[in-house]
């Protein structure tokens, strides 16, 4: 046994290192999510609102990515860069708890500063995991960050519902709040391992050998077929501030739902994001390792399998089917932080790849801010309609996503 964690290379530990960082960053900021749209609809957030806002956040966080991908490539400040978007979005979270009763525009604006730091921290962090990933396998390097990533996803919502267990008195307001504080403690040992793992590889482009001559970064075809591709599904990819608070209204969370489930409730509103969280750290490993052996079909099979959730969560009203399509969710979430990431460092050079990671997730960004305002509003007017639209649109990235495996 001794000797088998001696072969670990230093590339699969610090991947090792960076997916625990990854781990107490997703149980801060993944933990709110598990509340986020029910808590915004108890600051007085409407349906739309909570859409556009989930949808706003994304579009900064996400287009922003290019700019920031553009001054990594140019400045190499790889940690720098990953560093200081960490701490702007760690600490955003917890300030959720100072917010007060009628405070959604607050919110929504501490809400839009964390996705700022998603926004600095990605394209540097996807960078410096890309240089480690690309002598290990990088369907199987990300599958594994996600899935400890995942992990704390499944244990951030967990933290909460421990938190409710004991945090008996007050309103569900006052309740939420003091979950929010709570999140500050993975925050801070967030940042503290994230300084570990820089003082132990404070030069991890040194795991891939430099390119004997440098190529300069261009939108080939496959790239933009890619980009298409994985716009499409992100349109389509409802967001879970929309499907959390469907869930919460449609089963009495918040105390004016129609439906009544033991499973269902305020106090397990977190562990329902936390299942979610599972399949995803599962898929994520799956998919990934079916991506280092065939490619872009590992995306096609995730997207087909995971495309119908909405008709399960959204147009059913008991307890099995919402559990069918959060677990159907989970498996797009899975495919969504480790193939896709995957296949960028499969088309894009080394030199110029924290761009590549920018334009791919400025163009995501977009089409999701896009997508969950659309879906917001068809929420309202017309839910089969919104769910209709959601499959469609998934569905749709499937023949760019073929066409960029292409040679």
């Amino acid at each position: 046994m001794i000797e088998k964690i001696k072969k670990i290379s230093p590339a699969m530990v610090f991947i090792i290192l960076f997916g625990i960082v990854s781990l107490f960053s997703d149980m801060t900021h993944e933990g709110a999510s598990s509340i986020r749209g029910a808590y915004l609809s108890l600051l007085g957030a409407s349906p739309g609102t909570i859409g556009f806002i989930s949808g706003l956040g994304e579009l900064i966080g996400y287009s922003m990515r290019y700019v920031f991908g553009r001054i990594t490539d140019r400045t190499h400040k790889y940690w720098t860069m990953t560093i200081f978007g960490y701490i702007l979005d760690i600490l955003a979270v917890p300030a959720l708890a100072l917010v007060g009763e009628h405070g959604w525009i607050a919110a929504s604006i501490l809400l839009v500063i964390q996705r700022m730091g998603k926004a600095i921290k990605k394209p540097a962090k996807d960078t410096i995991m890309s240089f480690a990933a690309s002598g290990e396998g990088v369907g199987k390097s990300f599958g594994i960050q996600e899935l400890l990533d995942q992990i704390g996803a499944f244990l951030g919502p967990v933290l909460l519902y421990v938190v409710m267990l004991f945090k008996t008195d007050g309103s569900t307001f006052e309740i939420y709040k003091t979950c929010f504080a709570f999140l500050l403690i993975p925050g801070l040992i967030t940042i503290i391992m994230l300084f570990i793992t820089k003082y132990k590889f404070p030069n991890p482009e040194h795991f891939e050998p430099e390119p004997k001559e440098y190529i300069p970064f261009k939108l080939k075809d496959k790239f933009i077929y890619y980009i298409i591709g994985i716009s499409l599904f992100a349109f389509g990819f409802i967001d879970y501030a929309l499907i959390v608070m469907h869930i919460s209204k449609t089963f009495g969370a918040l105390g004016q739902g129609v439906v009544t489930s033991s499973l269902i409730n305020s106090e397990t509103i977190p562990l329902l994001y936390a299942g979610a969280m599972f399949v995803d750290a599962v898929a994520a490993m799956v998919f990934g390792y079916m991506y280092d052996k065939n490619g872009i079909k590992a995306l096609v099979l995730s997207t087909i399998i995971s495309a119908p959730f909405g008709v399960f969560i959204f147009t059913k009203t008991t307890t099995a089917s919402i559990f069918i399509g959060l677990a159907l969710w989970g498996v797009g979430m899975g495919a969504q932080e480790s193939i896709l990431k995957a296949a960028v460092t499969s088309i894009v050079p080394k030199q110029s790849r924290a761009t590549g990671y920018g334009i791919f997730e400025c163009s995501f960004g977009m089409f999701w801010f896009l997508g969950s305002f659309l879906m917001g509003v068809l929420y309202e007017v017309n839910i089969p309609l919104m769910v209709f639209v959601s499959i469609i649109a998934q569905l749709l990235a499937i023949p760019f996503y073929l066409k960029s495996s292409k040679k």
